[in-house]
């Protein structure tokens, strides 16, 4: 029988210091709502244009101040022992950090919502609604929160607890993302670091050409796979009765009955909002993905499987702020290889290859592939021990770049 308790994990001496920090992870969901008292001080001082710069407040957090924390904290450093484990895991208080996420982040949406269309916000000390300089960056601030949720949407997906499966999708429905549901479980953790991932990039090709590929291999992955699970219960896929069983309808239901809803309200004039955030919110998680798996590949066998993943498989990264941020995300080698653990108990393998810093470092970096590739291609060289015939390479770009390395060596 397993007991599941509030109650602070210690053993050997071990207790978790990031307990309490977890609750930093609210800081994206708030973050609209932290600024408007600022907002409204700087309109008082005569400052309106700086008052409206601070609704790009999530391109901020992500580009310019999780970065800067991530090199002044560095690496967290901290790994549970194995005799914590089992209590550490079923230590409620936890989950309890990613459920919060929630009500926040859909009052931060409806929040949005209201400012992005609103025609008289002299309340705020503007003299009628927002600039599109300001609403573009309010769109993008709403985007990020989205976009952070994914991966909030990612640790409850992975559960087998229903109440926690359906949290995912609700979380999911403001980037109408929710396909991810499926393919992330069934199809990413299955094909993870082969050629056959769209979510896995390949050595040599840029983010811009792997987000289109990501975005779309990814959709008919989940309708793929979605249909074939029906199939396996006796249904049809294309049969409306069945719809409601469908776990990427029934996701992208919950999207159109959440934007339906706000445009009800709200107006028309609420779409370009709606379009921008959930764009640029699964941007940053396709962004995510790109750097999580470049250009690594598992292995062939003889009989045409793939290796078992390892956390060979996955860069890492283990910097306290970020990891704070999308609950221990950057431990990617470690969820690979025990998807169903929760964020508290993974842990920081020696065995896995390494990023030089944060994911919140690098997701900039993603958008220019010279400097990524700079930064990033000697790594992947050094992971194979100079043989990049063993990396996962862009196909159109194969020989190029193994003529290119093979005459460097």
């Amino acid at each position: 029988m397993t007991v599941e308790t509030s109650t602070p994990v210690a053993a050997a001496g071990w207790r978790d210091k990031k307990r309490y920090l977890w609750l930093l992870g609210l800081i994206a969901p708030t973050a609209l709502f932290l600024v408007l008292p600022i907002v409204w001080g700087l309109n008082q001082a005569g400052w309106h244009t700086a008052a409206q710069s601070l609704f790009w407040i999530g391109p901020f957090l992500i580009y310019v101040l999780l970065p800067i924390l991530d090199l002044r904290f560095g690496a967290d450093g901290q790994n549970p022992p194995d005799e914590v484990m089992a209590a550490l895991e079923n230590d409620r208080y936890y989950r309890y950090c990613t459920y919060l996420y929630l009500p926040f982040q859909y009052l931060s949406v409806i929040l949005g919502a209201y400012l992005f269309t609103a025609s008289n916000l002299s309340w705020l000390g503007f003299d009628g609604g927002l600039g599109w300089p300001a609403k573009i960056g309010l769109a993008l601030s709403v985007g990020a929160l989205g976009g952070i949720g994914i991966n909030t949407a990612h640790e409850m997906g992975h559960k087998k607890e229903s109440l926690e499966r359906w949290l995912s999708k609700i979380t999911l429905a403001q980037s109408c993302y929710g396909h991810f549901y499926v393919e992330h479980n069934r199809g990413h953790h299955v094909r993870v670091a082969t050629p056959e991932d769209p979510a896995s990039a390949r050595f040599g090709e840029s983010f811009w050409v792997f987000f289109p590929r990501s975005v779309f291999g990814s959709l008919r992955s989940a309708l793929h796979l979605e249909a074939a699970r029906l199939r396996r219960l006796g249904r049809s896929p294309w049969d409306p009765r069945t719809w409601p069983h469908n776990d990427v309808l029934n996701a992208w239901a919950m999207s159109v009955v959440l934007w339906g809803a706000l445009i009800a309200v709200f107006g028309v004039g609420l779409i370009p909002f709606v379009i921008i955030q959930a764009v640029y919110g699964f941007s940053l998680l396709e962004s995510v993905n790109y750097l999580e798996h470049y250009g690594l590949l598992r292995a062939k066998r003889a009989n045409g499987r793939y290796e078992r993943c390892t956390p060979e498989h996955s860069w890492n990264s283990d910097h306290i702020v970020t990891n704070l941020f999308l609950y221990h995300l950057q431990r990617h080698s470690d969820h690979h290889a025990n998807p169903t653990r929760r964020y508290q108990t993974l842990r920081s393998m020696d065995t896995a290859p390494n990023l030089p810093s944060g994911y919140a470092s690098l997701i900039g970096l993603t958008y220019l592939p010279p400097l990524w590739r700079r930064l990033m291609d000697h790594r992947v060289l050094a992971h194979y021990g100079g043989d990049l015939r063993r990396a996962n390479i862009a196909p159109h770009r194969r020989e190029k770049i193994l003529a290119r390395y093979s005459a460097v060596g």
